[in-house]
């Protein structure tokens, strides 16, 4: 348990809420209800066992944010540069080794699933684990090791966006949910949050 516990202090949890949200009109997705709860308190509650801190990256109703008793972060620029933008904010406040990233509008994530992505970093010592449901790679559910800091302002002040092509440039290892694919359904537009209702309430 000792071992445990020293090492989720070096690790940093961070929820990607710093989208535009244009196909859910422009709607702050995280603080959108799903099942009666704001989509990002599912996160929220995933990562509360896995790190000892979690901070929340997010570019609009920061009030709102901070209600839920966690630090708020807005990107270093105004320009809503896209996740790598969020993750680079989170590294430069952040004085953990390692990040564990995932977004706020995914509320099937669990506890056990962030781990795995922890576990798998640990295991071939590598510096990204990217979560992979079997067919495709998933660039937002990460753990990262916050050593990638230059590497990706670097990338960032070329004019890059692409999380997936500065991923495949580093050392990475992909995490494999293949037998669970359904964890990583998110949610873009209304009508998607209403069949995501419906379909856990058959």
């Amino acid at each position: 348990m000792k071992q445990i516990m020293i090492k989720q202090s070096k690790v940093t949890g961070v929820i990607l809420a710093g989208g535009l949200a244009r196909r859910m009109n422009n709607q702050d997705k995280g603080l959108l209800i799903y099942k009666n709860r704001p989509m990002i308190s599912y996160a929220i509650e995933a990562f509360k066992s896995v790190t000892d801190q979690t901070i929340i990256n997010a570019n609009r109703n920061k009030e709102a944010y901070q209600a839920f008793g966690l630090p708020v972060i807005a990107d270093q620029t105004d320009s809503f540069d896209g996740p790598l933008a969020g993750i680079l904010t989170a590294m430069i406040n952040s004085n953990a080794n390692t990040l564990l990233i995932a977004p706020c509008d995914s509320p099937l994530i669990r506890a056990q699933h962030l781990q795995k992505l922890l576990l798998t970093l640990d295991e071939y010592k590598a510096d990204v684990a990217i979560a992979y449901d079997g067919e495709r790679l998933h660039p937002v559910f990460l753990a990262i090791n916050t050593s990638l800091k230059e590497s990706l302002e670097d990338y960032l002040n070329n004019g890059k966006r692409k999380v997936e092509y500065w991923l495949k440039q580093q050392n990475w290892e992909i995490a494999d949910f293949s037998k669970t694919p359904e964890i990583f359904t998110n949610v873009n537009t209304l009508s998607e949050l209403i069949k995501l209702e419906a379909k856990d309430a058959r």
